[in-house]
């Protein structure tokens, strides 16, 4: 079994504590999950390259990187995420991130993962529902769940949001920002529970934010693992002398709410 072996049954009561950091070389805990949900999708990234049946690469231009495929690699247990000072046409730095074929609704979220160092990067654990449709009757509906946003300017904070971004106009609700320890040092894991009613966050095993989720459509969400270089949380430049750097991501895991003919949850 691999040292990534993940718990299959969910875990009884109350969501249980996290300890507040823990290295790479550390054994993978089971993920403690409230009663009434059940594992239903899971990367332990295990192998040796990205597992392009769950995934598909994030390649665009955002603030001040290019996003590629090249720059996202899978090795040793974690999915890395290369941060760059390279020329690519108008733009300095190469970034990357994957985004899940598999779109999920209610459910808790979770991933576990280390920051870059060093200024200029905006490192984000998120899900974003895509439904571009618009007719008279069922117009547009866009929203993005963030679970960590984290501008590696600041390693010691990170932000939770939640955002609808069509019917516009745009309107954010619930953006808290988290104290933490070095978000560059160790491995944290983020938890995200979505219900039809709330929106909770988790920070190591700590509720760090609610909100009422009907003030948004609710619809179908990919799961984003990113960093983009990015003028962001008070980013003046890209510390290049902490350059190459990487995101890295030990593990992203979905449970689904139990239903009655779902075995798994008895």
């Amino acid at each position: 079994m691999s040292r990534h072996a993940v718990c299959q049954p969910l875990v009884l009561g109350l969501l249980l504590a996290w300890p507040l950091g823990s290295s790479a070389d550390e054994p993978k805990p089971a993920s403690p999950v409230r009663a009434g949900y059940t594992l239903a999708w899971h990367d332990e990234f295990d192998g040796d390259r990205l597992d392009t049946g769950k995934w598909t690469y994030r390649i665009d231009t955002r603030f001040w990187s290019v996003q590629r495929a090249e720059n996202v690699s899978v090795a040793d247990g974690y999915l890395r995420l290369a941060l760059k000072k390279e020329r690519q046409g108008e733009f300095e730095y190469t970034a990357g991130g994957v985004i899940s074929r598999e779109t999920f609704q209610y459910g808790y979220y979770e991933a576990r993962f280390r920051c870059p160092p060093g200024a200029g990067w905006h490192t984000s654990f998120w899900m974003m529902r895509h439904d571009w449709r618009k007719t008279a009757d069922e117009p547009a509906a866009v929203q993005e769940i963030d679970v960590c946003e984290q501008d590696s300017v600041n390693r010691t904070s990170y932000s939770v949001n939640l955002h609808r971004w069509k019917p516009g106009p745009h309107v954010s609700h619930g953006h808290k920002r988290i104290t933490t320890p070095d978000l560059a040092a160790e491995f944290h894991v983020w938890g995200c529970e979505f219900t039809p009613q709330r929106i909770d966050w988790y920070f190591d095993g700590r509720l760090v934010q609610s909100l009422d989720a009907t003030v948004i459509p609710h619809g179908p969400q990919s799961i984003w693992l990113t960093s983009v270089a990015a003028p962001l949380g008070g980013t003046k430049s890209v510390d290049d002398s902490k350059l190459p750097a990487v995101a890295e991501f030990d593990y992203v895991r979905y449970f689904e709410p139990c239903r009655a003919s779902n075995s798994r949850c008895e």
